[in-house]
């Protein structure tokens, strides 16, 4: 069975896969629905008066908050950030469930996620600490520089693998057993197809998607705070 991203088509020489058409479908789907609650928010009053805009503020004050606790109230500001990446990520675990290939399940879309998040941590490092920054890298000994140096390229390698190797292993279990069902009994499928894959679904698709989205985003919030320190 063929688990890799297949070539939808090929444009000016360059090759549109499944995660790519799925990506920008995902990023029209997410503008949509910006564009529509920013016409909804600048109709909301002081007090909340509708259920959307209660829904709003507690996801606003939900994910600032967890900001302020993982980074600190002077770094609440990457809510905005944090938002956005768990939005992206969440739907694009959760877009298995509609039959379509996770972007997340593709090496290329979780890897590009922890380089941004790789030039945050640095940036923000210099940032704060500027030539202290640099400083960090030669202790506690100087000859520890190599080693200093390859542990920082370790981290967006582990953080898109991590993400990349979850959400795949669930796409190909799942491909095993809708395999499976489809060469069984009809009993078989008929109690496949209605209970033992909505449960896989559940916790593949929805526990999973869910967890290996907070997991990102907190370590990712772990990893810049460590370079800012306690400033």
């Amino acid at each position: 069975m063929d688990f890799g991203a297949k070539v939808i088509t090929t444009i000016g020489g360059v090759n549109i896969t499944q995660t790519m058409m799925n990506t920008w479908i995902i990023i029209v789907l997410l503008t949509i629905v910006a564009l529509i609650l920013r016409a909804k928010i600048n109709k909301f009053t002081d007090v909340p008066t509708t259920k959307l805009q209660n829904i709003v503020e507690l996801i606003i004050e939900t994910m600032e908050n967890f900001v302020i606790q993982n980074m600190g109230e002077k770094y609440k500001y990457f809510g905005n950030w944090f938002f956005g990446v768990f939005c992206f990520i969440l739907v694009s675990n959760y877009f298995g469930l509609l039959s379509f290939r996770a972007p997340t399940a593709d090496l290329g879309t979780t890897l590009a996620l922890s380089l941004a998040t790789f030039a945050l941590i640095h940036f923000m490092g210099i940032k704060v600490n500027k030539g202290a920054y640099f400083k960090g890298y030669l202790e506690p000994l100087p000859l520890l520089l190599p080693l200093n140096i390859i542990g920082e390229i370790a981290t967006p390698i582990s953080l898109s693998l991590r993400l990349f190797g979850n959400i795949l292993g669930g796409t190909i279990i799942m491909g095993l057993v809708y395999s499976a069902l489809s060469k069984g009994h009809l009993l078989i499928q008929v109690l496949g197809y209605g209970a033992i894959t909505p449960l896989l679904h559940a916790y593949f698709d929805v526990f999973a998607g869910f967890l290996q989205t907070f997991i990102f985003v907190i370590l990712s919030m772990t990893f810049i705070k460590d370079k800012i320190g306690d400033e």
